[in-house]
């Protein structure tokens, strides 16, 4: 069968050929079936399934485990359940825009910039703070969404950042060597200075915790002016303008999912 190819183009509505492709040819977990069609996700899945809302071949199914099979088909209110395409979007994020699906207060989201860029409904893998620029990934992947966000995978994440003075030698050796802040040790991956500037300095980290980069600085008493992410895991900025978004690579799936 020959696989369509990602595009940063709208996707297409859904026809009837592209119904039968999108049918698992393989024994498919339900919960995970209905997360892939755009219902929710497989936690809420669950909860479907077991208020006796989801039908296999018009038959209820209460049965947690339960996999649907080749041929077989899921119906939710009535309404026929078809398995969206897999959707990888990298975003290089600009400013004051809020990385959630959702905000009370009406602020930016990130969401807005990515809106029109397929009719899957994908999510971003992580965060960036309000101020905080550079390389977001979304998708409606759960499987790899949730691989990525998981602290024992490490993922590397490699940052710019601009302080408001210059770092004391004293300063950049605590760092490498790792301090301690109110929620545990901090650890870098690497860290060096950007043309021999002690105001612009790289950091290469793989811990996950909130504001983490920000929280390190400020914990020696530096500001941080500026930080930008411009490397998620094996993706990187290149030729992708601030504000811009772009599909990703096959060839950059698969490093994704085979990531250690």
């Amino acid at each position: 069968m020959k696989q369509k190819r990602n595009s940063s183009k709208r996707v297409k509505r859904v026809s009837k050929k592209e119904t039968t492709e999108n049918t698992p040819s393989t024994d498919v977990r339900l919960n995970k079936y209905i997360a892939n069609s755009g219902v929710c996700s497989r936690r809420e899945a669950d909860k479907l399934i077991e208020n006796g809302e989801i039908k296999v071949n018009k038959n209820v199914v209460t049965e947690m485990g339960f996999k649907v099979k080749p041929g077989d088909t899921v119906y939710y209110k009535g309404k026929k359940l078809v398995p969206e395409n897999n959707v990888y979007l990298l975003l290089n994020k600009p400013k004051d825009f809020i990385t959630t699906t959702d905000d009370p207060e009406n602020r930016r989201t990130v969401m807005d910039l990515v809106k029109n860029a397929c009719n899957e409904r994908i999510y971003p893998v992580g965060r960036l703070d309000r101020n905080t620029t550079g390389l977001l990934l979304f998708t409606n992947d759960g499987e790899l969404a949730k691989k990525l966000s998981h602290p024992s995978h490490k993922v590397r994440k490699i940052y710019k950042v601009d302080l408001d003075k210059n770092i004391t030698k004293e300063h950049f050796l605590q760092i490498q060597e790792g301090l301690n802040l109110e929620d545990g040790l901090a650890i870098v991956d690497n860290l060096a200075m950007i043309d021999g500037s002690k105001s612009q300095l790289g950091i290469e980290i793989h811990i996950g915790r909130n504001r983490i980069v920000r929280r390190i600085f400020e914990h020696l008493g530096y500001d941080v002016v500026k930080l930008d992410r411009v490397m998620y895991g094996t993706l990187d900025k290149l030729n992708l303008p601030r504000g811009k978004w772009r599909m990703l690579t096959e060839k950059e799936i698969i490093k994704l999912k085979h990531m250690n």
